[in-house]
């Protein structure tokens, strides 16, 4: 029923070119900020359909930076004419954000490269038609990563490739997230993305497109805590007024609204630099660190002030909360996206003097 329903809204979605917004395809060729605005759209009413719906866009993402025509015609192209699933097979049960740790191998033989390995917590792996899929082609482990891995186009028929069961996770539960194992699977040279030893470039230069995205969707779901948890404190009353004048919960809530729109503003300054061709790590990740910082201290806020109540799957706001923690978890935890960000700032100081740009 679930499943029937995803795929249900999944194609509403795709109709009317809310999700599809790429003009490889088919879509209106919406800019990232505007497809940060219909993330977090989506995110306001549940981040985890918005995140099954609008995932693929991660796997999309190094095709559009490094593929061919050819490659993008084909793999983008099916994406528009079916409500179809692609995959980011980066992340393996040793190696999340520390992605030069990646143990799967490829090793060229004759036409095709030969893929071995396995990957985990894989957004819509159970139903993708295609992954993006980086594996290690230096088996040298002193190999600098910028030459260790290469990124590839996997069609998701490919004999030699295992789904496993989908994962229950605490939230964001309509996400198909799954193991997937490589067991000699043949990839023709033609499916490289990029050039043979140079997918560790592909696959983080994604990030720097896609992070946005993910700030907006905890953007989205702070917006919902803020306005459950500002809703219900005007209705529910102690001592015979609204709890909503009580300086312990105005403030609350003002802490929140303030953060909200902090998290919005560099949220949308993040995806406005991709808009314009500007290199985006230091604001996509203080964007992504801090709005997922932001859903979740937000989350936490609105089940405390909405009491035992908030304690009870009756109400929204325990949802909200458990949907809310993996946004400090996925696409780079929110201590990566630190360490991004002060490598960032610590290089602009020794080159300009200046933390300012």
């Amino acid at each position: 029923m679930v499943t029937s329903f995803f795929w249900q809204t999944k194609r509403g979605w795709g109709a009317i070119n809310l999700t599809n917004t790429h003009h490889f395809l088919g879509g209106p060729g919406c800019g990232n900020l505007e497809t940060a605005l219909i993330i977090e759209a989506l995110a306001y009413g549940c981040s985890a359909i918005q995140l099954a719906i609008m995932g693929p866009s991660l796997a999309l993402a190094p095709l559009l930076l490094a593929g061919t025509e050819e490659q993008k015609k084909r793999y983008a192209g099916m994406l528009a004419e079916e409500p179809l699933i692609a995959s980011y097979c980066v992340t393996e049960p040793g190696a999340g954000s520390d992605v030069s740790g990646v143990k799967t191998t490829c090793v060229l033989k004759g036409d095709n490269w030969v893929i071995n390995g396995s990957k985990a917590w894989i957004t819509g792996g159970g139903y993708a038609k295609w992954f993006f899929v980086l594996a290690r082609s230096d088996p040298d482990p002193k190999a600098p990563a910028g030459k260790a891995f290469t990124a590839f186009i996997v069609d998701g028929d490919s004999k030699g490739i295992s789904r496993g069961k989908k994962e229950l996770n605490v939230g964001q539960r309509c996400s198909d997230t799954r193991t997937i194992t490589f067991e000699d699977v043949q990839v023709p040279k033609e499916n490289v993305l990029g050039a043979p030893g140079g997918g560790f470039k592909v696959a983080m230069g994604a990030f720097d497109t896609t992070r946005p995205g993910v700030a907006a969707g905890a953007v989205g779901l702070a917006w919902r805590a803020l306005d459950e948890a500002s809703k219900y404190a005007l209705e529910r009353k102690t001592f015979s007024v609204p709890i909503a004048n009580h300086q312990g919960v105005s403030f609350m809530l003002a802490d929140m609204a303030i953060n909200l729109e902090m998290a919005r503003l560099v949220t949308y300054r993040s995806a406005l630099d991709v808009d314009n061709g500007v290199r985006s790590s230091y604001y996509a990740s203080i964007a992504k660190c801090f709005a997922a910082d932001t859903a979740m201290q937000a989350a936490i806020n609105a089940v405390q002030i909405f009491g035992g109540n908030g304690y009870n799957t009756e109400y929204p706001v325990e949802k909200l909360m458990r949907d809310a923690k993996i946004y400090q978890i996925y696409e780079g935890t929110s201590q990566i996206q630190r360490l991004v960000v002060s490598r960032e700032l610590l290089q602009r100081v020794a080159q300009t003097g200046s933390a300012s740009i």
